[in-house]
């Protein structure tokens, strides 16, 4: 892979990465330039493999930008679904337990 290809999947992370982070709701958002970065760069890995698996990519094809960005959206939505499961608080003393 050239330098070039590495600066690209960077870029085209970060773009799809802060698309995400926008268009989710959600308090439990990785913040900053590296893990928005990575979160794109692991929304296109997901898509790539849920487009190979489905037949919808070759396997020497990967996800564009939009799949990409779908990607990203999965993998944050996953996120703030463990980001709130680690952050409850037991419940006070006679408070009923919540479990959702």
């Amino acid at each position: 892979m050239s330098v070039l290809g590495l600066l690209w999947i960077v870029i085209i992370g970060f773009v799809a990465g802060f698309i995400a982070r926008w268009v989710m709701p959600g308090e439990h958002k990785p913040s900053g330039f590296i893990l928005t970065c990575l979160l794109g760069i692991a929304g296109a890995f997901v898509s790539t493999q849920i487009g190979q698996t489905l037949g919808w990519y070759r396997l020497d094809q990967g996800a564009g930008f939009i799949g990409a960005t779908v990607g990203a959206i999965i993998v944050l939505a996953i996120w703030g679904y463990i980001a709130n499961r680690l952050n409850r608080t037991p419940p006070e003393q006679g408070e009923p337990r919540r479990w959702l």
